[in-house]
């Protein structure tokens, strides 16, 4: 078994981030179903801004909302305004084509590639 990339959302902005709730980034359910992230999923999120990483789990924003959220600690690496990376990886035994969009300043889907 080898851990590929299983999905990636390139260019997104951050658009609010909230220090008190308990943790998670939040995505539109939009591009969650685009990218093929599930409720829960564990994610890396990587600020393009700042270089910092972190990893949390995916929680769906009201769809077409456009909103990216960073929740608890991890507001305190990455915040509001910030241009992210988010990536999930699986196992598998076999190549796969993982499942990658990218969007632009307001946080519209603009492609899969």
């Amino acid at each position: 078994m080898r851990k590929l990339l299983k999905s990636k959302i390139s260019r997104a902005i951050v658009t609010d981030s909230n220090i008190e709730y308990e943790g998670s980034i939040g995505i539109d359910k939009k591009l969650m179903d685009k990218a093929d992230l599930w409720e829960n999923e564990k994610v890396l999120v990587i600020s393009n801004s700042s270089g910092k990483r972190l990893e949390t789990y995916v929680i769906p924003e009201e769809a077409n909302s456009r909103k990216i959220v960073i929740n608890g600690g991890a507001a305190k690496k990455i915040g509001k305004k910030e241009e992210i990376t988010i990536l999930s990886f699986a196992s598998r035994s076999s190549p796969y084509k993982p499942k990658k969009i990218s969007v632009n300043e307001s946080n519209e889907f603009l492609k899969s590639y």
